[in-house]
Order: C-alpha cells, then sequence, then structure tokens
C-alpha cells in the first residue's frame, strides 16, 4: 500500500510575521489517515522538494491536516514555496502522518513547551489534553509578541500560559527559571529550536525531570553520514550483500544498488526512512530517536547513519 495521497489546499492563511497555517482535504471521495497528537506529514513539492510539517489541528477532527509554516530566512525553497506560491485549490502529494512525538495521554500532568513555530506540534498535544480533561500547562517564548503565531486562539483556552517575548523579558528564555519546582512525575515536552531543546534537555536532567520528551526540525548536531570505516550491509529483504567503503555513505550505497528506501528530510530528523536492524551495531547519527532508543540498535535512520561493526543486516 502507498504511503502516498492527493491532498488539496482548502486555506491559507496568515498568522504572524512570516507565518502562515494552511489547511488540507482530501480529493473528493477520499479520507485521510487518522492522526496522533505530535504527528506530522512530508509535503511534496511541485519545485521536487520534499518537507515535513507538523499537524496542528485536533486528532479528532476528520479529513482536515492543518499545517502550521514558517518562512526560513535560509529557504532553499521548500517554505519559499510554500509562503510565495501555494495557491487555495492547488493539489499536493502528501505522506501518511508519522509521529516520532508521540504524547503520553495516560498522564496525570503535562507541562508544554514550545519556541517560536515550534508551536504547532504543542498546540496539538494541548487541544488533545484539554479535550480528555487532563491537567496541562504551556510555556510559550517568541523572539516577539508579532511574531507568535496563534495567540487569539490559545488566549481563548482554559489553560495555564507563561508567555515570554525575547524583546519584553530582557532577552532569551531562562527555562530553569520556568521550569523549577513543578512535579518532577510530570511529563515535559519540548518543540522549538536546536538551542532551546539542548537547553531543554538539559535543564530537564539538572531538575530530575525524567520524563521529557523532545522534536528537533533541525539536525541537532553536524551529520556525518560517511562511513568512517570499510563494512559490509545486507539487505534481508532484497537479498543483496553490499560493500560500504570508507567515506561513503550507506544511503548512498543503498540506493546505487537499486533498493529504494523511503526518505524526505534526508537529515535525520524526519524519521522516514526508519529501518529495523536485525544484526550489527549502527553509528546512530539521527535526530529522531532517543539515547535510549538508539541504545537498542534495533531501528536506525539510515540516511544518515552508519555502523560501528564490521556487518549491517537491514530489513530492506
Amino acid at each position: 500500500m502507498s504511503n502516498l495521497q492527493t491532498a488539496v489546499v482548502r486555506s491559507f492563511r496568515i498568522e504572524a510575521i512570516n507565518i502562515v497555517s494552511i489547511e488540507l482535504e482530501p480529493v473528493k471521495g477520499e479520507h485521510f489517515e487518522s492522526f496522533t497528537a505530535g504527528s506530522h506529514i512530508d509535503l511534496h513539492l511541485p519545485n521536487g522538494l520534499v518537507r515535513s510539517y507538523s499537524l496542528m489541528n485536533s486528532p479528532e477532527q476528520k479529513d482536515v491536516y492543518k499545517l502550521g509554516i514558517l518562512l526560513d530566512p535560509n529557504s532553499q525553497g521548500g517554505s519559499a514555496y510554500i509562503h510565495h506560491e501555494l495557491s487555495v485549490g492547488q493539489t499536493l502529494t502528501i505522506s501518511k502522518p508519522r509521529n516520532n512525538f508521540p504524547l503520553d495521554e495516560g498522564q496525570h500532568h503535562s507541562v508544554l513547551v514550545a519556541g517560536g513555530i515550534g508551536i504547532t506540534p504543542i498546540y496539538c498535544m494541548l487541544i488533545r489534553l484539554l479535550a480528555l480533561g487532563h491537567s496541562v500547562e504551556l510555556i510559550y517564548c517568541a523572539r516577539s509578541r508579532i511574531e507568535a503565531a496563534y495567540i487569539p486562539e490559545l488566549e481563548a483556552l482554559n489553560v495555564k500560559i507563561t508567555w515570554h517575548f525575547d524583546e519584553e523579558d530582557n532577552g532569551m528564555p531562562n527555562l530553569a527559571s520556568y521550569l523549577a519546582g513543578l512535579d518532577k512525575t510530570a511529563h515535559f515536552y519540548c518543540c522549538g529550536p536546536s538551542s532551546m531543546l539542548e537547553s531543554f534537555e538539559a535543564t530537564c536532567q539538572k531538575l530530575g525531570y525524567v520524563n521529557h520528551h523532545v522534536e528537533y526540525f533541525q539536525a541537532k548536531q553536524s551529520i556525518t553520514p560517511a562511513a568512517q570505516h570499510e563494512y559490509v550491509v545486507e539487505l534481508a529483504k532484497s537479498g543483496l550483500t553490499l560493500d560500504v567503503p570508507a567515506d561513503t555513505s550507506l544511503l548512498a550505497v543503498i540506493e546505487n544498488a537499486g533498493v529504494l528506501v523511503n526518505t524526505a528530510c534526508r537529515e535525520g530528523i524526519c524519521g522516514a526512512c526508519t529501518t529495523k536492524v536485525l544484526e550489527g551495531i549502527p553509528d546512530h547519527q539521527d535526530s529522531v530517536l532517543s539515547p535510549k532508543q538508539q541504545a537498542k540498535n534495533d531501528v536506525m535512520m539510515v540516511c544518515v547513519s552508519g555502523c560501528k561493526s564490521k556487518k549491517l543486516v537491514l530489513d530492506l
């Protein structure tokens, strides 16, 4: 079954400086797959680029996917195309939802932290928890009030919100002060710029908040997908055994052998290329798996990761 389907742009709306929302609906006679809070989809844009964006509407809504998209000043044609070329009524190829940032819906209290456009998956989590009647609070940080999207919608909710705007609050947020003194058994979620996520993770560890979760939308480290040593990769389903030379990426070797790999970001942040590891020790270079998940060595992101052992067997 294909992971792709066609969607129609139902609405296009400016939300803040350099942030727009688009709503997608299925073509007539078809339906969208349901999703859970924290999910994202890939947009296959007409200019040939594939970009991943979080779903921000309620999972209870059927046949609607809503995305909030920031115009990246360094855009290579993804967000720039969406902001300047996309129009209502246009059709797009999209992926089905994937979730690398799942919400634990069974917890007594959740703390949600958003930085800038990181509000999109956090917004979805917030309205989901409120719909379930669960205890939740939000910390929303942005450089300025006019660059923060969805303020009116958030203010209309019956929920505790801590606002931080760099222009009004004398600089960047001090997460240690915002997070100090909270229930250590709560679950903490954060999505935002890489620097904020790194600060959030360090702060949670210092405060003893073991139940903390993050989603990166930029690689959290410089990607070094090339092999540091020569190794062999066996593709179990394809029946191929391939040599991966030093200084060559695993993905390049697999694709050069004619084996199709589902990819989108090719930076280790979207999870599209998640592949089961049947044997061997991966050299994880992704920003999707948590350290605990990486330690299991049962899956890997083949777009950026390599191998620490002499042989790797993959379910491809």
